[in-house]
């Protein structure tokens, strides 16, 4: 996951992040993120303002890692104002170092609908970091059932990972309520 401002700059990221490109946090911190895309922007000003305006959209490009060779990854992103400022959360859905062998992106337009109680906790013990073992632990219920509930969630919220369901749950205000 990365987080950019509107401005397209690096703000966060975590270590699947660093370990993906090679970087280290010195080197991404305050740099846009289009200068480790091959090519350049995967988008125009105009189209990343109108992206940012649905506040959830996805895209394809090439990403340069440290050591010259490159990446293929497929993300899915959520923008948000936060504190005043325009942030925006990246997600890699799919990566690939052998060329783009993607499944097609679906179309982010459908909103997501409400989640459980129960699904909302299991999401928010998601998005702080907990594995499944130990929100079966915390919550007092199977395994099975969190992965149940997890499923579910992603299913509603129309995600393709855990990272995408945190970042879209996020997006639309259902979780941290």
């Amino acid at each position: 996951m990365v987080l950019l401002d509107g401005a397209r700059r690096h703000v966060d990221f975590n270590g699947a992040y660093l370990r993906l490109t090679g970087y280290q946090p010195s080197q991404l911190l305050g740099r846009p993120v289009y200068e480790f895309v091959v090519g350049g922007p995967v988008m125009s000003e105009a189209e990343w303002n109108a992206a940012l305006e649905r506040g959830d959209f996805s895209a394809e490009g090439e990403m340069i890692r440290s050591d010259g060779t490159t990446v293929a990854a497929q993300v899915a992103a959520t923008a948000e104002i936060v504190t005043g400022r325009r942030l925006v959360l990246f997600v890699a859905l799919n990566t690939s170092r052998w060329g783009r062998r993607f499944r097609p992106l679906a179309p982010t337009e459908e909103k997501p609908r409400q989640l459980s109680q129960r699904e909302r906790e299991v999401v928010r013990l998601i998005a702080l970091g907990s594995t499944s073992p130990e929100i079966s632990e915390e919550l007092g219920i199977a395994h099975e059932t969190v992965r149940t509930h997890a499923r579910n969630a992603m299913v509603k919220v129309g995600a393709r990972s855990r990272a995408q369901l945190v970042a879209r749950a996020l997006g639309a205000g259902l979780i941290f309520e």
